[in-house]
């Protein structure tokens, strides 16, 4: 009997990193990630889990299932669309497209017929513009609470910004917008009641220390019943009338109305109505990039662009390339989840449970990302075992089901057609892992 130690034949880790099988899956990864891929095969065979000479296939398995970055692709299973756990809106393919173009050298701040410097997002800019004929003029920062900031700094810096009670919110991870606003050092200027707020409130609030008004749609909550809020317009004449900007901040970047969204306000309504500047997210309804999309009058906009916060929250060009793409390139995935039809969602639905023998029941989806709270969109899910929900969420691909009542739904809105076999193996795959 040999009394060798098997941990002798553990290969060196010069000769694992020089093995032609693992410097083909380390194409791509950096030194770090390989050597580290290396080092925790070599440790599992030191431990006695896997053979020493096993150790190259565990590096090469574990470099294949890897890549640079640590996100992995979800299937959307929920029916929310936008959902933010998820990072909220996916991208079209022409804004994918456009991504990848970016992610090279480009002109974002060159006129290559001159050859002389440029304005940055210039495309981007008029792009919105195209889509949204009500503004004069436009800006793209990092993100929606960027905008907010921005806007609040430069135009009321020190001063107040009058706001109503009822438009107070708190956004995801417990962050508020009062919070945001007052760190840059605005003072806010609390006006009415959390339910009812008047033209006379404002009125009142209004001297020689307001910086703006601001009016925030309460786009992730409601409040019902005995309430009051003023109209756009009748804010517009009182800020004539003293002399201060109006910023609206209607949230989830609806450009215009839809139908399907009744209550939700759309920017084009904003700035008819006479804002000086609109506030919205790029992410959400528009269904493109992480941005803050400031459009306004031509005079404000200006302003904001020159402030020197703005050089802060500037965007890149990979997000200014995708957000252009998705305003040209057409139907983005967003667009098509909120409007799918809900016969085509029960035919998809009813295939999936005839092949995994489940049933198919209706199911609302959500819009998500604070937008159109209590909105149903009607559609169809597959009921599952509870159980399998983790087996989903753990398989490949991972798919996000939800867990509701007991059971565990498998909402096909939020997932492309295309990828109906994909969800199908991953749905057979997930209730075998449980007999």
């Amino acid at each position: 009997m040999s009394t060798e130690d098997p941990r002798r034949r553990i290969p060196r880790t010069d000769r694992v990193l020089a093995d032609p099988r693992v410097r083909a899956a380390a194409a791509g990864l950096g030194d770090a990630a390989v050597r580290a891929a290396v080092l925790a095969a070599q440790q599992r065979a030191r431990g006695g889990e896997i053979a020493p000479e096993a150790v190259v296939e565990a590096v090469v398995a574990g470099l294949s299932a890897r890549g640079a970055s640590s996100l992995s692709p979800v299937l959307n299973a929920t029916g929310v669309v936008v959902h933010t756990n998820l990072g909220r809106a996916p991208l079209s393919h022409a804004a994918k497209q456009a991504l990848l173009a970016a992610a090279d050298y480009v002109d974002v701040e060159l006129d290559l017929a001159t050859g002389q410097r440029s304005a940055r997002g210039a495309g981007a800019r008029e792009a919105l513009l195209e889509a949204c004929p009500a503004a004069e003029d436009a800006l793209v920062v990092t993100n929606g609470a960027a905008a907010l900031v921005l806007a609040t700094t430069a135009l009321a810096g020190t001063r107040e910004v009058v706001v109503s009670r009822g438009e107070f919110v708190e956004i995801g991870a417990g962050f508020r917008l009062s919070d945001l606003m007052e760190s840059t050092g605005a003072r806010l200027r609390e006006v009415g009641t959390t339910n009812r707020t008047h033209l006379g409130d404002y009125e009142a609030a209004l001297g020689p220390g307001t910086g703006c008004i601001l009016k925030v749609h309460p786009s992730n909550f409601r409040v019902a019943g005995f309430t009051a809020a003023v109209p756009l317009r009748e804010l517009r004449s009182l800020a004539d009338a003293h002399g201060v900007p109006l910023v609206v901040d209607v949230g989830s970047g609806l450009l215009t109305p839809d139908p399907t969204l009744p209550d939700e306000p759309s920017l084009a309504e904003a700035l008819e109505a006479g804002a000086d500047a609109v506030i919205a997210s790029g992410d959400k309804l528009l269904g493109g990039p992480q941005a803050g999309l400031l459009l306004g009058r031509a005079k404000t906009v200006r302003r904001l662009a020159r402030f020197p916060l703005a050089r802060a929250v500037r965007a890149d060009k990979l997000t200014l390339a995708a957000l252009e793409a998705t305003l040209r390139g057409g139907p983005t995935p967003v667009g098509r989840s909120l409007h799918a039809d809900p016969e085509r969602l029960r035919e998809r639905a009813e295939a999936l449970a005839s092949v995994v023998g489940a049933e198919a029941v209706p199911h609302d989806g959500r819009v998500g990302g604070g937008g159109a709270p209590g909105v149903p969109l009607p559609g169809w899910a597959v009921r599952l075992p509870e159980a399998a929900a983790e087996a989903l969420r753990l398989g490949t691909p991972a798919v996000l089901p939800r867990v509701h009542d007991g059971a565990c739904l498998v909402d096909l809105r939020c997932i492309p057609e295309a990828d109906d076999a994909a969800l199908t193996d991953a749905v057979r795959a997930a209730l075998e892992g449980l007999r």
